[in-house]
C-alpha cells in the first residue's frame, strides 16, 4: 500500500502542475526591480506593466529593490516559489556583468533562472550637466585631465561601472566612482552638480536632455541612435569603447515551461503595439520582445564577453 502511495505521488504532482499550468495567471504578478525609481529599468517595466496586465488579466506589482548592483533584488528571485508570481526585470547589469565583477554572487544568472524574454536593447548616453563648461567628449577629458582631484561619476549598476571604466582606460582619466541605487539617481546627481559625469541608460536622461538640464556628448553605440540624431558616437570622438546594453524578463529556473511560454508570449506581443512602442521610442528603447531560447543564448554570449572584457581591464567589485 506505501508503495501505491510512492508511485502515486509524481502523478499527483503532474496532475497539480498541469492544473497551475492552464490557470494561470489566478493572482497578480510581481515585477522585481533592483534599481529605484526613476530609473531606466523601472521606466522600462512601467511602460509594459498596463498592457501586459491587460493582456494576462491581472495586475502587474512593481516592486522597487534597490541596493548593491541589484543583486540583493536577483538573489531575492532566485530563491521565490517558481510559479510565475514573482519575476526579475533582469538587465545586463546584475545578469551578464556582476558575474565578472564579482568573484561570488548569492545567485547564479544561467543556474538559478528562466529566461523568458528580452524586452529590448539600447546603448548609453555619456552626460554631464549642463552648467559644466564642457561640450564634448574633447572637452570633458582636457577638463578632467586639467582637474585629476575633482572629477568623479555616478553609476548604480555594474554595466554603468564597467563602461566609465573602459572610458577612464582609453582616454588616461581618473574618475572617482560613486554609488547610487539608480540611474535616475545618477542622473539627478549630475544636474545638482554633485558629481562630473555619468554614462547612462536612456531612459532617465532622455527628459533632462530635452529640457536642457543635462548636456549629452557621445553614445555608445556602433552608429548614432535615430532618437538623438546629434549625439556622435565615441568612436566618433576618438575613443574605442562600445557598449550596448538589453533588459529582460526571467523567472526562476524551476518555473513550470507552460507558463513561461505564456508570459514569453504576452512580452512578444506588448512590445509589438504602437503605444508601447512609442513609448519605449522615447525611452531610447529599440524594442525586441525575442524567444527564451534567443534570451538564453544572449546570456550565454554576454557572459563571456564582459567576463573577458573585466579580466582584461582588471575591474574587481569585491
Amino acid at each position: 500500500m506505501g508503495g501505491f502511495r510512492m508511485a502515486a505521488l509524481p502523478l499527483v504532482f503532474f496532475a497539480v502542475s498541469a492544473f497551475a499550468q492552464e490557470s494561470y495567471p489566478s493572482k497578480p504578478i510581481r515585477i522585481v526591480v533592483g534599481y529605484s525609481a526613476g530609473g531606466g529599468n523601472d521606466l522600462i517595466v512601467r511602460v509594459m506593466a498596463p498592457r501586459m496586465s491587460e493582456g494576462l488579466g491581472q495586475p502587474i506589482i512593481i516592486e522597487n529593490k534597490p541596493g548593491a548592483q541589484a543583486i540583493i533584488a536577483s538573489e531575492y528571485v532566485a530563491k521565490a516559489s517558481p510559479d510565475g508570481y514573482t519575476l526579475l526585470m533582469g538587465p545586463t547589469g546584475p545578469m551578464a556583468m556582476n558575474p565578472a565583477t564579482y568573484s561570488k554572487l548569492p545567485y547564479s544568472p544561467q543556474r538559478d533562472f528562466a529566461p523568458i524574454s528580452q524586452i529590448g536593447q539600447f546603448p548609453l548616453i555619456v552626460a554631464v550637466s549642463a552648467s559644466l563648461p564642457v561640450r564634448s567628449v574633447k572637452e570633458l577629458i582636457e577638463y578632467a585631465k586639467s582637474n585629476p582631484s575633482k572629477v568623479n561619476y555616478a553609476a548604480s549598476a555594474a554595466a554603468f561601472q564597467v563602461a566609465t571604466e573602459l572610458f577612464k582606460q582609453k582616454t588616461g582619466t581618473e574618475f572617482v566612482h560613486i554609488p547610487y541605487k539608480g540611474s535616475g539617481e545618477s542622473v539627478q546627481a549630475v544636474i545638482a552638480g554633485q558629481v562630473t559625469m555619468t554614462i547612462v541608460d536612456p531612459p532617465p536622461v532622455s527628459g533632462p536632455l530635452r529640457a536642457g538640464t543635462v548636456r549629452g556628448l557621445a553614445i555608445t553605440s556602433p552608429q548614432r541612435h535615430p532618437s538623438w540624431p546629434n549625439l556622435p558616437t565615441l568612436a566618433e570622438e576618438g575613443v574605442d569603447v562600445e557598449v550596448g546594453l538589453w533588459t529582460a524578463f526571467f523567472a526562476p529556473v524551476r518555473t513550470p515551461p507552460g507558463i513561461v511560454a505564456r508570459l514569453q508570449k504576452e512580452v512578444a506581443r506588448v512590445v509589438r503595439l504602437p503605444d508601447v512602442r512609442e513609448g519605449l521610442a522615447r525611452l531610447g528603447v529599440d524594442p525586441v520582445g525575442g524567444s527564451s531560447e534567443d534570451l538564453g543564448r544572449l546570456l550565454a554570449r554576454d557572459l563571456d564577453k564582459w567576463t573577458a572584457v573585466a579580466r582584461a581591464a582588471n575591474i574587481r567589485n569585491d
